[in-house]
This record gives C-alpha cells, sequence and structure tokens, in this order.
C-alpha cells in the first residue's frame, strides 16, 4: 500500500525535536516567566496582603492601599502564569504530548481560579469605605480559600511537570523529586484548607520546600537554559 504527500501514514509516529537541543531561548523565557511569577506572588501575599489582614479589621482598614497593590501584583503573576502554560506546553510536547496537555490544562484551570478569587479580593476595599468590615474580611476568606482551591490543580500540575523532567532526562534528578514534593504539599494544603483548618495551619511551614524547589527551578532554567 502506497501514502500520498498529502495523507500521514498511520503506521508512522511524528517526531518531534527534543527541546534541550534547540530552544534555549524559550527556555529562559520560561524561566524569565517564573521569575515573574514567583517576585509578584511572594510580593502579593507577603509583603502586601499579608500585614494588612493580620490584625483583621484593625489593620485591614489602615492597609487598603496595600490591598489594591497586591491585586495588581497578583494580575501580572496571573498572565505571567498563562504564558508560562504555553510556553512548557512548546517545550515539553517532543518529551510526551498526553503528559505536556494534561500540565497545561492544570495550570490554566489554576490560573482561572486564582482569578476568579480575585473578584472576591477587589470587593474588599468598596466593602470597607462603605463601613461593612465585617463582609470585608468574609470576601478576603473567600479569596484565600479559592486560592487554595487553585492550587489543589496546581500541585496536580506540579506533579505532572515533574514526571516531564524526569523523563526529559536533561535537569538532575532533585528537581523532579522536588517538583513531585511541591505537588503533595499543594494538594495537602488545598484539601486541609476545605476539610481541616486547624491541620492546614500546622502545615504552613512545609511551603518552605514548595519556595525552594520553584526558585531552584527557576534558576535552572535561566541558568542552564535546558530542559
Amino acid at each position: 500500500m502506497t501514502y500520498s504527500a498529502t495523507k500521514p501514514n498511520p503506521n508512522v509516529t511524528e517526531y518531534y525535536p527534543m527541546p534541550a537541543l534547540d530552544a534555549p531561548r524559550q527556555i529562559r523565557t520560561a524561566g524569565v516567566l517564573y521569575l515573574v511569577i514567583i517576585a509578584s506572588g511572594l510580593t502579593a501575599e507577603l509583603a502586601l496582603r499579608g500585614p494588612a489582614l493580620a490584625g483583621g479589621a484593625e489593620t485591614l482598614v489602615t492597609h487598603l492601599s496595600s490591598i489594591r497593590l497586591s491585586l495588581l501584583a497578583d494580575v501580572v503573576m496571573l498572565l505571567a502564569d498563562i504564558a508560562l502554560a504555553l510556553v512548557f506546553f512548546t517545550l515539553l510536547r517532543p518529551v510526551s504530548e498526553g503528559l505536556s496537555r494534561a500540565a497545561m490544562v492544570f495550570r490554566l484551570g489554576q490560573a482561572a481560579l486564582i482569578g476568579t478569587s480575585l473578584v472576591a479580593l477587589s470587593a474588599v476595599p468598596q466593602l470597607v469605605e462603605g463601613g461593612r468590615t465585617d463582609l470585608a474580611l468574609t470576601f478576603a476568606a473567600l479569596h484565600a480559600s479559592g486560592y487554595d482551591i487553585g492550587l489543589i490543580l496546581f500541585g496536580v500540575n506540579a506533579m505532572l511537570m515533574a514526571k516531564l523532567v524526569c523523563l526529559s532526562r536533561v535537569a538532575p534528578m532533585v528537581l523532579p523529586a522536588g517538583l513531585m514534593l511541591t505537588g503533595l504539599i499543594y494538594i495537602a494544603g488545598g484539601i486541609t484548607r476545605l476539610a481541616a483548618p486547624d491541620l492546614n495551619v500546622l502545615m504552613q511551614p512545609a511551603y518552605l520546600v514548595c519556595i525552594v524547589t520553584e526558585v531552584g527551578f527557576c534558576l535552572w532554567l535561566l541558568i542552564a537554559g535546558r530542559l
């Protein structure tokens, strides 16, 4: 049986060149996007929103500008996250198209949930200015819950990324191991936020593992330029 030039042979598997050989610029672009995500995300949560909500109604009233700035920082993080999902799909598709597509879907799902939760947070300044501080705190808590639910999806993404990085056989094995552990921590954190809030408080130090792993992955992308 013969096949025309316009009709693909179903017995032949299409071959994609490995990204480590031909995409160092895209890999470093992924590193830059990852750096933007880490910097804007930590700034929004730790430097701006955290202090504003630390003392409840009292500190919230005096830190409305921090809440507004945290919204802008999270929007920057959100845009970079969407772009990174697309870049990673392009880079890792040669390793496994199915896994890379799944990783992209879960990362975009996380972005959708975080974006939705920002709508709740955006109502906080208006509610405080209208004298409805208790309701503002409820909306802030709703945002935090939406964020943590999004991190469940991101946890699945991290585990898929661990498998993809492992299959690429380019990065040191400590990276996929760290990403797998990061995924488990994010999933456990999101679940305990919903089902066992007291346990969620106890596991907060575990998020340091996630920060260290993601910073390490970011630096690998930027410095080594290999994936």
